[in-house]
């Protein structure tokens, strides 16, 4: 999977688009005042959602990449305690952080000396494709329930 046509696949997918709706293409669509809304019999707000695809692609990110990984707790550390950010500042820094560490992924998957059949710096058991993947399906799915809780709220068509 060293091949760059591969890679430019992967990188595709990671961006979202392909088979599933982008994150910018949704993102921007539900006002500061809305983020913490919970419909009706869905546990989630669409905050606590983003919060959790951007916690999670920086953790599998380190996880795959980094000599000074440490594992974080799950479920607590996954989920933010609050449904809403503190401040319109705190949730532009979130998205920042989100598209920031996508752009690294992307850089690394892209690196011409990365074999992705090999294994993640802190495990002989998964590769880093499988980390890959897993960022793709991960985000595709909780993007779609964000696009939901948009249709709920009447955000979205």
């Amino acid at each position: 999977m060293s091949g760059s046509v591969n890679k430019e696949q992967l990188i595709k997918h990671l961006q979202g688009g392909e088979a599933f709706m982008a994150l910018e293409d949704l993102i921007d669509k539900i006002s500061f005042e809305k983020l913490g809304e919970k419909p009706q019999n869905l546990p989630y707000s669409f905050y606590e959602l983003f919060y959790h695809i951007v916690f999670a692609q920086k953790d599998i990110l380190e996880y795959s990449i980094s000599e000074n990984y440490k594992s974080s707790e799950w479920p607590d550390d996954y989920w933010p305690k609050e449904s809403t950010p503190d401040t319109e500042e705190d949730w532009k820094k979130l998205k920042k952080d989100y598209f920031e560490d996508r752009e690294r992924f992307k850089n690394f998957i892209l690196d011409t000396d990365i074999d992705l059949n090999l294994p993640v710096k802190n495990s002989d058991n998964h590769s880093l494709l499988r980390e890959i993947m897993l960022v793709i399906e991960h985000t595709a799915y909780h993007t779609g329930q964000m696009l939901i809780i948009l249709r709920l709220l009447g955000l979205y068509k």
